[in-house]
């Protein structure tokens, strides 16, 4: 069997330097890294009429996958052979991920971003320079503590952690400074896994070096003894993490297997996080193309009302058009079908779990974007149930597109790229919420508008960081959902399109350095952890360095 890295393997790849020009990044803006690679030094991208913003979100995800990245990338391949100036913009993968149960994130088949060996691994360095600043906080955090405490930091109250880019549960509560009076002040504390962290975050909202430094600078590390919240910028630490990220925050330039110019920067999920990739790569795209194509991480419930709600309002952004994908199977799953099922035909399945893509074009319709639908095929899906999911469409006055963009890359994205020509507009969208109403409005909307849940409850931790929150004038934060992304609900076996079920918010966490509140929800963690068959168990080089297994 053909695998994507077979596939990405046998591809002669274009020099990056080639790929620059093409893209019309300037020379002395391009920093090699390697012949494939390169970093885009954003501040030598001369600004122009900016592109416009097309955003790709999906349905709910199932475990059979539903391939929005492979769609985005095959969308933007197509878009290329129509000539139409267009340029991707994605995230990074993380390790977690990729050691974990996805495996790559770097599209598939003929639908890829390359070379995706380095993209899924460890690329250009970023999540290490990400974990570095992390971690060299922390440090600076309990030094600061062992030798004197100056500040009055409540070694019971730092909520400052750790960070490694692996799904490793075993550090999600860990104690530091055992050992003795030499060893430092021991600390309950734990790690977070790096695509989570606020430092990836404060990355991927930073618009340059300095706004990434005045954000570094405005991270709470903790509370004092008498509660007050202590920053980054009082322990002098901003200089030093800044340092450690003065090339991260430079966007990394790729391509994609039909030779179009690609960004992948920046990585934070988007259950436990904010879920798209950089602002600062998204507008060196805008300054280079005319469309713009970007993701954001699974549903319209978790990264594309983030992308609204976050990234689009500290950016700026207005979004011309946007696009769900969904598959067939995915419509079966929602309506209970086994996944061992999924591939024999089921008409009837399919009308009934449409419910769920039905609900995520209503949703990004509510930031003003009317979408299109991606219909991503596999070989398993039958003409009747083809025929079910247009007919839905013509019944709701639904733009809808078939595509078959792993088998055939940019070839099978045609009638898609069409479709969302025909519906791009000049730019109209808008946020939910105004952070102004306080956090309490800004969770209650989400969950009404977004999840259709029936009422918001606080747990005693919660109502008790909501104080804190107000205590601090961190209140009028823009929110960032910690949900899970298999279902609407914080339910992930709730299917299909719930309605009036209860939000659980069980904590708050103000991340002022990158300018929103964590509410976690359910039982999603910061720090996943490997499932019983990790996909690393399938991944190994050769002694050529080859590399196999790893999607």
């Amino acid at each position: 069997m053909t695998t994507d890295v077979d596939i990405a393997q046998a591809h002669t790849l274009e020099p990056i330097t080639d790929i620059a020009e093409r893209a019309g990044v300037p020379a002395d803006a391009l920093i090699p890294y390697g012949h494939y690679m390169a970093k885009v030094n954003a501040k030598r991208v001369a600004e122009s009429n900016p592109g416009k913003v097309v955003l790709v979100t999906g349905v709910s995800p199932t475990p059979a996958g539903e391939g929005k990245s492979t769609v985005l990338i095959g969308l933007a391949d197509a878009l290329a052979k129509m000539g139409r100036n267009a340029m991707v913009a994605l995230r990074e993968p993380s390790l977690g991920p990729v050691m974990g149960i996805k495996g790559g994130a770097a599209g598939g088949g003929y639908s890829q971003v390359v070379p995706m060996e380095n993209i899924n691994l460890h690329f250009t360095g970023d999540f290490h320079a990400v974990t570095s600043a992390t971690n060299t906080l922390a440090a600076l955090i309990d030094n600061h503590i062992q030798k004197g405490n100056e500040l009055g930091i409540d070694p019971r109250r730092i909520t400052w952690q750790r960070c490694l880019d692996v799904n490793d549960r075993s550090l999600r509560r860990v104690v530091t400074g055992l050992g003795g009076p030499g060893d430092g002040v021991p600390t309950q504390t734990g790690f977070t896994i790096t695509a989570a962290s606020e430092i990836m975050a404060i990355l991927g909202l930073a618009s340059d070096l300095a706004d990434l430094k005045e954000r570094l600078a405005n991270i709470t590390v903790g509370l004092t003894f008498d509660k007050r919240p202590v920053t980054a910028g009082q322990l002098g630490a901003e200089g030093a993490l800044a340092t450690l990220l003065k090339e991260a925050i430079n966007p990394n330039l790729v391509q994609t297997l039909g030779g179009t110019p690609a960004l992948v920067h920046g990585g934070p999920f988007a259950n436990i996080a904010h879920g798209c990739n950089t602002l600062l790569a998204t507008r060196t795209a805008q300054n280079l193309s005319d469309i713009v194509l970007t993701e954001a991480g699974f549903g319209s419930d978790l990264g594309a009302e983030k992308f609204f709600d976050i990234k689009a309002r500290y950016g700026d952004l207005d979004v011309a058009g946007a696009v769900v994908v969904a598959t067939i199977r995915s419509m079966k799953y929602n309506a209970g079908v086994a996944k061992e099922d999924l591939t024999e035909e089921n008409v009837n399945a399919v009308t009934e779990g449409i419910v769920n893509l039905e609900r995520h074009v209503e949703n990004v319709a509510k930031f003003g974007v009317t979408p299109v639908v991606a219909v991503n095929l596999f070989t398993s899906d039958t003409e009747a149930e083809r025929n079910a999911v247009r007919e839905w469409a013509e019944r709701r006055g639904v733009a809808l597109a078939e595509c078959d963009v792993w088998g055939k890359g940019g070839d099978g994205a045609g009638e898609l790229a069409e479709t969302l020509l025909d519906n791009l507009s000049e730019g109209t969208s808008r946020q939910l919420y105004d952070p102004a109403d306080g956090v309490e409005n800004a969770i209650a909307t989400i969950a009404r508008e977004i999840y259709r849940a029936g009422k918001v409850e606080y747990s005693v931790n919660a109502l008790r960081d909501l104080g804190t929150l107000k205590d601090n004038g961190f209140d009028t934060l823009p929110v960032c959902m910690s949900k899970t992304q298999y279902s609407f609900s914080e339910e992930p076996s709730l299917l299909g399109a719930p309605e009036g079920h209860t939000l659980h918010v069980r904590k708050l966490i103000p991340l002022t350095g990158a300018g929103f509140v964590v509410a976690l929800t359910g039982e999603v963690m910061t720090m996943p952890g490997l499932p019983s068959k990790p996909a690393a168990n399938n991944i190994d080089v050769d002694e050529n360095g080859v590399v196999s297994g790893l999607f």
